[in-house]
């Protein structure tokens, strides 16, 4: 299957149906391991940033990469956007 653009699919319900939950679950994890401040959208944040240049993946791709994501990358994702001035 093809790479698609992440905002035209992201508006479909069932992506939608699938990632949601499955991003509030990830918070929900990294929130009973400390990080307090985690919410689903900073997850998807997170995941997608790698599918800035080629496109969303499949949805069991992505699926993939958020039941896999690790604090970790989680907070070299938040360092990075903090040096680059994304975030305050």
């Amino acid at each position: 299957m093809a790479a698609r653009d992440s905002d035209e699919e992201m508006k479909t319900p069932d992506w939608e149906a699938v990632v949601k939950p499955l991003c509030e679950s990830k918070a929900e994890e990294f929130r009973f391991l400390g990080y307090d401040q985690v919410e689903a959208k900073d997850i998807w944040e997170c995941v997608s940033d790698k599918y800035r240049k080629h496109g969303t993946p499949a949805l069991h791709q992505v699926v993939s990469d958020i039941l896999s994501l690790r604090a970790t990358q989680y907070m070299n994702f938040i360092t990075m956007r903090i040096y680059r001035g994304e975030l305050r």
